[in-house]
C-alpha cells in the first residue's frame, strides 16, 4: 500500500509544483524541489515516524525498492553531468516509472487472501459501489485537481517572491521552503500510520515517495519544460551526491533488524538540521561554514559510517549465529 497508493498520492504536491516551476521558466525551483523533498522523505519523515514508535522494514524494500531507488539517483546525477535534463532524458524516467508501477500491480495481485480479510476487518466488507458514490468521488478528484494546480501556482509565485526577497537562488528554496512543503502529506500519512500500528506503511511511503519523484516528476518535468533542467554544478558537487548518500545509507539502516529503530531516527533528524544550516551558512556565505563543514567532513560522518557499519556487522553476525544449521 505505501509503494503505491499512499506513495504516489502524497506525492501529487511534488508533481504540481514542478510541472508548475518548468511551465513558469523556474526549472531550477523544480530541480530543488525534488532533490529537497528526497532528502526530507528520509532524513525528516522518518526521523520524525521513528521518534514516534520504531518503523519496520518489510523485506522487499531492502532487496528491491530501495536498491531501484539508488540505481535512480544515480541515473539522474549521470544524465545531469552535461548540466541539462532535456526530454529524452524525461522519456526514459517516465517510461521507467512506468514499468516500476506495472511491475508493483503485477505484485500486489499475487498477495494473499488475508490482505482482503485485514481490510474488511478494518473498514468492514466493501459495497457494491452506486452512481451517487461514483459521481461524488469524481467531484472530489476533480475538486481536489483543481486545489491542487491552484495551490501549485501559489507556492511557485511565492517561492519565487522569497527567493528575490532574500537574496537567494530559486534552488535554495526548493531544497528547503518548498520541499518541506510539499513533503507535509507523507509527515502527516507517515505519522498517522504509525499511531494506528501500521509500522511498515511510514517506510514504504519515504521510498515509494522517492522513487516516483526521480521517475516520474523529474520525468514528467522534463518532458513539459521547453528548454528541459537546468542541472547547477553546485547541484552536481553537492546535492545530488548528498541525496545519492542518504539513499545508500538507508540499506545498512534498514537491514539492521528489519527496523528504524528510535535512535536511528533521531540520527536523520540531527542530520536533517545540519543540512538545513549548510544551506544556510552557504547562501549567506557565512564565515562559520569552513568550521562547520570541517566539524562534519573530519568527524562527525567518520563516526557515523563507523557507527553503521559496526551496527551493521552486529547484525549480520546474529543472524548468522540463529541461522538453523541443516542435518
Amino acid at each position: 500500500i505505501g509503494l503505491t497508493v499512499v506513495a504516489f498520492g502524497t506525492s501529487a504536491p511534488e508533481l504540481a509544483v514542478s510541472v508548475q516551476s518548468a511551465l513558469a521558466g523556474q526549472a531550477n525551483l523544480a530541480l530543488g524541489n525534488v532533490i529537497g523533498s528526497n532528502i526530507a522523505n528520509i532524513l525528516l519523515i522518518l526521523g520524525i515516524a521513528a521518534l514516534t514508535a520504531p518503523l519496520l522494514v518489510a523485506s522487499q524494500l531492502v532487496r528491491f525498492d530501495v536498491p531501484l531507488m539508488i540505481g535512480a539517483s544515480f541515473l539522474i546525477y549521470l544524465m545531469g553531468l552535461d548540466g541539462r535534463l532535456n526530454r529524452w532524458d524525461g522519456l526514459i524516467l517516465f517510461l521507467g516509472v512506468v514499468s516500476y508501477t506495472t511491475w508493483l500491480i503485477r505484485q500486489s495481485k499475487r498477495e494473499e487472501k488475508s490482505v482482503q480479510e485485514d481490510y474488511d476487518e478494518e473498514y468492514g466488507e466493501g459495497k457494491d459501489s452506486n452512481w451517487y458514490g461514483v459521481l461524488l468521488n469524481l467531484a472530489l478528484v476533480a475538486g481536489g485537481l483543481y486545489m491542487l494546480v491552484s495551490g501549485a501556482q501559489w507556492l511557485v509565485d511565492s517561492a519565487v517572491t522569497m527567493a528575490r526577497w532574500w537574496g537567494v537562488s530559486e534552488l535554495v528554496i526548493g531544497l528547503t521552503v518548498v520541499a518541506i512543503g510539499t513533503s507535509l502529506p507523507e509527515i502527516a500519512t507517515s505519522v498517522l500510520a504509525v499511531l494506528r500500528g501500521e509500522r511498515d506503511i511510514a517506510v514504504g511511503n519515504a521510498i515509494g515517495s522517492n522513487i516516483f519523484n526521480l521517475l516520474s516528476v523529474l520525468g514528467i518535468t522534463s518532458l513539459v519544460a521547453p528548454m528541459g533542467i537546468g542541472v547547477a554544478p553546485g547541484v552536481l558537487a553537492f546535492d545530488l551526491p548528498i541525496m545519492i548518500a542518504i539513499a545508500i545509507a538507508c540499506l545498512p539502516i534498514f537491514y539492521t533488524g528489519n527496523l528504524v529503530a528510535r535512535w536511528e531516527g533521531a540520527l536523520f533528524l540531527a542530520y536533517y538540521i545540519a543540512y538545513l544550516v549548510y544551506l544556510v551558512f552557504d547562501s549567506a556565505d557565512h564565515d562559520a561554514l569552513p568550521l562547520f563543514s570541517t566539524t562534519m567532513v573530519v568527524f562527525v560522518l567518520p563516526m557515523t559510517m563507523l557507527g553503521l557499519a559496526f551496527s551493521f556487522w552486529r547484525d549480520l553476525r546474529s543472524r548468522r549465529v540463529t541461522q538453523p544449521v541443516e542435518s
